[in-house]
C-alpha cells in the first residue's frame, strides 16, 4: 500500500544547495517517487545562534515505509550524508542536513520516538512557506 509523506529538509553548513539535491535524491532512491518539490528558501537559524543561514525545502514522497522505518531511513541518509548528530532536548546545532517528517496520510501519531504531525511545525515559517508551496501546487493539478 502507497502512503503519502511530506518531509521537511534543511542545511545550514558546506554547499546547502548541493546538500539539499542530495538529500531529495537519495530520498527519491529510498524513500519512493518525490510527487512534488518546494523552491530552496533561505532563512536565519531558528532555536539557536549561528552566522550561518538556512536553505530549506519540502518534499511530498510516495512511499511503501510505515512511520518508523520511515523515520529510520530518514536519520540513516541524513548520516550518510555527514550528519554526525541529532539535537536533543531543544538544543540545535548548525547541521549539513536534517529531514522531518511533518505529515504521513492522515496519520496522529506520538510515541516516544516519532510524532506526526510534526509538533513544532506551526511555529516554523521556513517548514510551512515550503509546504504551503507543495499544497498549493497540488491543488492546481
Amino acid at each position: 500500500m502507497m502512503h503519502i509523506a511530506y518531509l521537511s529538509l534543511g542545511t545550514n553548513l558546506g554547499d546547502k544547495e548541493k546538500n539539499l539535491l542530495s538529500a531529495i535524491s537519495e530520498i527519491e532512491r529510498r524513500i519512493g517517487p518525490i510527487r512534488a518539490q518546494s523552491a530552496f528558501l533561505a532563512t536565519e537559524p531558528w532555536g539557536f545562534e549561528s552566522e550561518n543561514t538556512f536553505l530549506n525545502a519540502a518534499v511530498c514522497v510516495e512511499t511503501r515505509l510505515a512511520p518508523l522505518d520511515l523515520l529510520h531511513v530518514t536519520q540513516q541518509i541524513e548520516r550518510d550524508l555527514g550528519r554526525t548528530h541529532k539535537s536533543v532536548g531543544g538544543q540545535y546545532h548548525d547541521r549539513i542536513i536534517d529531514i522531518d517528517i511533518l505529515l504521513y496520510d492522515d496519520l496522529h501519531l506520538a510515541t516516544q520516538e516519532l510524532t506526526i504531525p510534526h509538533p513544532h511545525m506551526y511555529e516554523r515559517d521556513f517548514v510551512l512557506i515550503p509546504l504551503q508551496q507543495i499544497l498549493n501546487e497540488e491543488k492546481r493539478q
